[in-house]
């Protein structure tokens, strides 16, 4: 299988097909939706992040602008997600934004103290969600400002 090794702005990592369809039209509407990449799990997040597996070959000088990450997900969860970001000088400068129907106050306090940029809860409504997905996108695809490139969160080192 040949891998599409585009730049990618931003990486959703999301199980639930109908959320991520309509966070893709969310992000569609701000003409965002060309340079996202959804995964369906926590593996395939850090394989695709670390340059592993079937994106053993994607350069490292394309890493998303942000990882929107769910934290219920299948074969690695969010949180264990963050943490291997986070916690790796390559991709600690990565903005993480949790976007997970969770309420949970340990979901919350866990997520912070492992890095976390932004914590956003599912709305239920399909409106308010393709706001919220509207405004993340737009945000930290545009707006933000991330480190250089070429610095040391982004090399091989």
């Amino acid at each position: 299988m040949v891998e599409d090794f585009r730049p990618v702005d931003i990486l959703m990592v999301e199980d639930d097909p109908v959320d991520a369809e309509l966070a893709m039209r969310s992000l569609r509407s701000n003409d965002l939706a060309e340079r996202v990449r959804v995964l369906e799990d926590g593996v395939a997040a850090l394989d695709f992040l670390f340059c592993r597996g079937i994106y053993a070959d994607r350069p490292w000088s394309a890493l998303p602008k942000v990882v929107l990450l769910d934290l219920k997900l299948p074969r690695l969860g969010g949180l264990d997600v963050l943490r291997q970001i986070k916690s790796d000088e390559r991709t600690r400068a990565i903005p993480v934004v949790i976007l997970t129907s969770s309420r949970e106050d340990p979901d919350i306090q866990n997520a912070y103290a492992l890095g976390a940029n932004s914590y956003v809860v599912k709305p239920v409504d399909f409106d308010s969600f393709s706001t919220a997905l509207s405004r993340l996108g737009v945000y930290w695809a545009v707006v933000n400002q991330p480190p250089a490139a070429g610095g040391a969160n982004r090399g091989d080192a």
